[in-house]
């Protein structure tokens, strides 16, 4: 009999600009490469567009652009991960990030996830910085990145 090991985060790991985010595997609706997307004309410099999902039209958020960590934008092949809103809204259950390569699915053990320590000013929409062993990632802080989307309305 197999057991799930609670020992264990699962995550998505992508790479906004110069950064690795480390997206909380939960929260991961879909991943796709190639996505058409509908500039929007007016609108804050990290929201890079639209893009028709599921039948929903959801804003597609460039995470590096969000947290002031570097530029990216909208490419012909670009890949986007799709995730579920944590708040839970009816009108926006979902929304996208740019990657700017393959989401990677990793496991990471509970005990293996450590805070980066030297890092000290952190933008509003990362959590911590956490080290992978040998590398780093950002841990986002979710539940800015969707008020900033809410400030859209």
């Amino acid at each position: 009999m197999s057991h799930a090991n609670n020992d264990e985060i699962r995550g998505v790991l992508i790479q906004s600009g110069p950064e690795r985010v480390l997206l909380p595997n939960a929260t991961v609706a879909e991943m796709m490469a190639k996505v058409q997307v509908e500039p929007t004309a007016d609108g804050p410099h990290w929201l890079l567009g639209r893009l028709a999902w599921h039948g929903w039209d959801i804003p597609l958020v460039s995470f590096a652009r969000l947290s002031g960590l570097g530029e990216e934008s909208v490419g012909s092949n670009n890949k986007v991960v799709v995730l579920k809103s944590l708040a839970g809204h009816a009108e926006r259950p979902y929304y996208a990030v740019l990657t700017q390569g393959f989401p990677q699915l990793i496991s990471v053990p509970r005990d293996g996830l450590l805070a980066d320590a030297s890092e000290e000013n952190l933008p509003d929409s990362v959590h911590m910085r956490v080290l992978l062993g040998e590398q780093s990632a950002l841990l986002p802080n979710l539940d800015a990145l969707e008020r900033a989307l809410d400030s859209l309305h």
